[in-house]
């Protein structure tokens, strides 16, 4: 299908599609007329890239694990490990992010905002 059909049937915009075959996230071949054709299964991908964005993927992660998915022979099973993945990351950046805040919440009413309360100054 040519990239407005594909576009129509994804939600998306031309350009959207086209930064997308930019970074190998989909890729069409090209027609004597030099119209790009995707294939039909590019449809449901680009819903699948969408909902992993919302879910916080980033797309070079999309991309790194589009093919072992694709290849998996449980893609149910293999996306439950990329979420569990992810889960691991989200709770290690929480961590990195409450003590992140504590330090700043020490900092507050110090007097020097640069010098956590109780240091020397």
């Amino acid at each position: 299908m040519r990239i407005g059909e594909l576009a129509a049937q994804a939600g998306m915009t031309r350009d959207t599609i086209r930064f997308y075959e930019k970074v190998g996230l989909v890729s069409g071949r090209r027609l004597p007329n030099g119209y790009r054709d995707f294939p039909p299964e590019t449809v449901p991908w680009l819903a699948y890239v969408r909902t992993a964005q919302a879910l916080g993927f980033t797309l070079a992660e999309i991309a790194r694990h589009g093919a072992e998915l694709r290849d998996a022979p449980d893609a149910a099973e293999a996306l439950s490990a990329l979420f569990a993945d992810k889960i691991r990351v989200i709770d290690a950046r929480m961590a990195e992010l409450a003590a992140l805040r504590a330090d700043l919440q020490a900092r507050v009413g110090t007097g020097c905002p640069m010098r956590a309360t109780g240091q020397a100054g």
